[in-house]
């Protein structure tokens, strides 16, 4: 698995988890809903580690509770 696949399942279950979805995550992290619409789709193949301090902040997280996964432990 690599970086973007582990980071795009931990956004899918935090959606779940947080019974959000994209839109609201979106606001409330201060992101346009296309930035990660496309990044989930793949069409933005990356995502920047701004980006994922945005999307810790929509889920009243801290990054290292966004990381702290066991998929983020190996990957390519």
């Amino acid at each position: 698995m690599t970086v973007d696949q582990a980071t795009r399942e931990r956004i899918k279950n935090l959606l779940m988890e947080k019974n959000t979805n994209i839109s609201e995550l979106s606001l409330k992290g201060g992101l346009t809903p296309s930035t990660l619409y496309d990044f989930m789709r793949g069409t933005t193949e990356h995502i920047q580690l701004n980006t994922i301090k945005q999307i810790c902040m929509g889920f009243g997280l801290r990054m290292v509770e966004f990381f702290d996964k066991p998929y983020f432990d190996d990957y390519e």
